[in-house]
């Protein structure tokens, strides 16, 4: 499975990512040297949303796409993952 996500920093800014393995992801985001530079020093991070794709192709072009968006256009997305 191929899955892409978005994670909210402590400073309330939005990450986009892609990962195999989601739980993993986010544990590296939060405490290894691992995790993006960009999350590194916005510690913690909270997994706001998550979409699962069979190939790898499909999540890397919804991935691009999510990164075009406005902030405020992803908070919508954000906002109808947390209600379903």
């Amino acid at each position: 499975m191929h899955y892409v996500y978005m994670v909210q920093c402590r400073d309330q800014t939005l990450y986009t990512g892609y990962t195999t393995n989601l739980s993993r992801r986010i544990h590296e985001h939060n405490t290894s040297p691992k995790g993006a530079k960009y999350t590194r020093v916005r510690r913690p991070v909270r997994l706001v949303y998550a979409k699962a794709f069979l190939t790898r192709q499909a999540a890397c072009q919804y991935e691009y796409q999510l990164k075009t968006l406005t902030r405020k256009q992803k908070q919508e997305i954000i906002k109808q993952f947390l209600i379903s």
